[in-house]
């Protein structure tokens, strides 16, 4: 059975929503800085950082798109945007899914990608497992 990670803005998060576009603009950036990370150390960590690659479907058109694996350690990770009523207010998010055939390499990835950009939006962050982590600031 697949599973699901949200990533939702909340109240004190400093954007209100996200488009497909800002989101894999902001992998793009995480990709980046890990490869910064392996040039200081001498070593090509862009490729054990991010070992996916950007992919799409036309059924998915500016809702989804999904990361490939490049090696047989890493299979697929989708994410989405959405948007649900919570107390009569429009709470957006980003689903990350991790299909039936995804790997364990995938749900870890999965979960580093979740707490990035948990943290670079401040947002609040519901995992795989159903716990949740809060990066916004709360009262």
């Amino acid at each position: 059975m697949s599973q699901s990670a949200y990533i939702k803005f909340v109240e004190g998060s400093p954007v209100s929503s996200v488009s497909l576009d800002e989101l894999k603009a902001q992998l793009l950036n995480y990709k980046e800085q890990t490869a910064k990370t392996g040039q200081q150390l001498d070593w090509d960590y862009a490729d054990a950082a991010f070992p996916y690659e950007f992919a799409a479907k036309p059924e998915g058109e500016n809702r989804w798109f999904y990361l490939k694996g490049k090696n047989s350690l890493y299979k697929y990770i989708v994410f989405g945007i959405g948007s649900e009523m919570q107390n009569d207010r429009e709470i957006s998010y980003i689903q990350v899914v991790l299909p039936d055939d995804c790997t364990h390499g995938d749900k870890a990835k999965g979960n580093e990608f979740c707490k990035y950009l948990g943290k670079v939006w401040q947002a609040e962050l519901h995992l795989f497992n159903g716990r949740i982590m809060y990066f916004n600031p709360r009262k």
